[in-house]
């Protein structure tokens, strides 16, 4: 049964560029007839206007692209397949796809799928985490080009800058009934299990679980999230003093003046933020 695919490469990540030939070789050796769209069409475009020619999408970028693929495959109800080739590629890390190309291309051409479930934020979709406060500023500053360059350090690098001049805000929180004043330097909503180059939102998280993983970062002081560091890598930092966590299908932010939102390491505006979780939105082949 042939296979037809549309290949969406975004040759300005990390290793988009170099790969991008392999990637297209390796495929139709596969047995993949490809569809490549034309170049000045964004990601949603390319899949909208494609999507009665082809039976899957391969995304061959960072979350970032994976996040602009997701409204386009959930309207067209269309299988993902990934080859990871940002810098942090969490998604994939979630969903323990190989970094190696040629294993990962086995993966795309393969019929191996997985249902996952999508957070919403003010009805736009991402697949790990979408945040309020120091991760948002984090986002808004880190550049591509230093993010090419530097890689998972870029944002190590980066985050240690941002956040000794970041200050607590405030918000209001709305979840299961009850209402909540909060002082913050983050507030994270967590769909998957890793964001930010292998933080991870919850020790059990999972993107197939059926909740969201919030948790806010109520610290007062750059050295507090140095001692925290370990316990955002294990997913354990909600049993920190400081950190409140929960699980939620569904919550409402508010903030006293618009905080931008970060989905998947990209701003997609500004607060007040509804969150909300489809469930088995989206398909993707694993290995």
């Amino acid at each position: 049964m042939s296979l037809r695919a549309l290949l969406l490469i975004n040759r300005f990540s990390r290793h988009g560029q170099r790969h991008w030939q392999q990637a297209v070789d390796q495929l139709r050796a596969a047995g993949v007839m490809i569809v490549m769209p034309d170049p000045s069409l964004s990601i949603a475009e390319a899949i909208d206007r494609h999507a009665a020619e082809v039976d899957r999408v391969i995304v061959g970028g960072g979350d970032g692209s994976l996040n602009a693929a997701a409204d386009a495959l959930i309207r067209h109800q269309l299988p993902l397949a990934i080859l990871p080739l940002g810098t942090a590629n969490d998604l994939a890390r979630t969903l323990n796809l190989p970094r190696d190309l040629p294993q990962a291309i086995a993966v795309a051409a393969g019929h191996k799928l997985r249902a996952i479930d999508v957070g919403m934020v003010n009805q736009r979709a991402f697949f790990n985490v979408a945040s309020i406060g120091f991760s948002a500023s984090l986002a808004k500053n880190l550049t591509a080009a230093s993010k090419k360059r530097w890689g998972v350090l870029g944002y190590a690098l980066a985050a240690i800058k941002i956040f000794r001049q970041s200050r607590p805000f405030t918000l209001w929180l709305e979840h299961d009934g009850k209402r909540e004043k909060v002082k913050t330097l983050q507030l994270s909503v967590g769909n998957g299990r890793f964001y930010g180059g292998g933080m991870a939102v919850a020790e059990d998280a999972a993107p197939d679980d059926g909740r969201l993983d919030v948790y806010s970062l109520e610290l007062h002081h750059w050295w507090e999230m140095m001692a925290l560091l370990p316990a955002l890598r294990r997913g354990t930092q909600g049993r920190w003093r400081k950190v409140r966590a929960f699980p939620a299908t569904a919550l409402t932010v508010e903030t006293r003046r618009p905080h931008d939102i970060n989905a998947d390491g990209e701003i997609v505006g500004t607060t007040p933020a509804h969150f909300s979780l489809r469930r088995h939105a989206v398909r993707v082949f694993v290995g």
